[in-house]
């Protein structure tokens, strides 16, 4: 349990220094979720897309280099679900309050997470409209349809990268077929 714990906090330190340079919010960990947002509390438009792909690939690429103290030979696969549209936040709570949202955008970008594979950047099209408005040069591949739990088959894709990003990202795993 320890080494457990140690390697979250190794984990997440190194996800919460990644945080500094976009505009996004960390709203919670639970388990081995972290889970940000951008937009919240406060509104940049599409901005927020380019800020959550930005930071997920900055943390892919730095996923890539992390070593468990425990166990230095064995990689940390992460992954990482990105979905854009409405919620509700606000604080709750009053013996340990929280700033918490809600909504089924909350909902689908766990499931993007969840129905993702490891050192990938699964999105939404919803995210992918928004990115590729801004015209920024991210690249986006196509992963196809998609089983996400209470939502039903949607169309889903990998953000692979983003012109001028130079940093390395892991390789992905070989995609198996089913």
């Amino acid at each position: 349990p320890m080494e457990v714990v140690g390697l979250l906090n190794d984990l997440y330190t190194l996800f919460d220094a990644v945080l500094g340079s976009h505009d996004v919010y960390k709203v919670e960990t639970i388990g081995d979720a972290y889970m940000v947002a951008s937009g919240l509390p406060r509104r940049n438009g599409n901005r927020h897309a380019a800020e959550i792909a930005n930071m997920a690939l900055d943390m892919l690429s730095s996923a890539g280099d992390f070593r468990m103290r425990h166990a230095p030979d064995v990689p940390i696969l992460v992954r990482a679900g990105l979905h854009s549209g409405p919620c509700v936040a606000g604080v709750v709570g009053l013996t340990m309050p929280r700033y918490c949202l809600f909504g089924d955008t909350v909902n689908t970008a766990s499931r993007m997470e969840s129905t993702g594979l490891p050192y990938r950047i699964h999105v939404s099209r919803s995210t992918v409209q928004a990115l590729l408005s801004l015209d920024e040069g991210y690249r986006v591949d196509i992963r196809g349809q998609t089983e996400l739990k209470g939502k039903g088959v949607e169309e889903t894709y990998w953000l692979a990268g983003k012109a001028g990003f130079c940093r390395p990202l892991p390789a992905p795993l070989p995609i198996k077929p089913g």
